[in-house]
């Protein structure tokens, strides 16, 4: 039997998750950006230009959003991705959790 697949659905589907990545990255970035200048490891310039670029990534984001009708798919993705993420550490920081999830897999194998 055939796999039938909306050409539409997958193109938006997987533009949505790239954009929900680049926006985890983008996360990341500003986190980073926040560490360093609170340090004082960069310099005023540099803090300029790091929160220009910045800026500029996050309307790119959003415009590539608004342009595709992708903010509803972003949105859902980051939700099921940020629940995937606290699944995976409440796993690998439970050590009975992480030999049920370890057992369970064995069965399935």
């Amino acid at each position: 039997m055939p796999i039938k697949i909306d050409e539409d659905n997958l193109k938006s589907g997987l533009l949505g998750l790239v954009v929900a990545l680049v926006e985890i990255i983008q996360d990341v970035l500003e986190r980073e950006a926040i560490r360093r200048m609170e340090s004082g490891r960069l310099k005023d310039e540099e803090v300029d230009r790091l929160g220009n670029g910045l800026m500029e990534l996050r309307a790119a984001l959003e415009h590539i959003k608004k342009e595709n009708h992708l903010e509803k798919t972003v949105r859902s993705l980051r939700t099921d991705l940020d629940k995937l993420v606290e699944e995976t550490i409440d796993v690998m920081a439970n050590p009975e959790r992480w030999e049920r999830e370890m057992e369970k897999n064995e069965f399935r194998q």
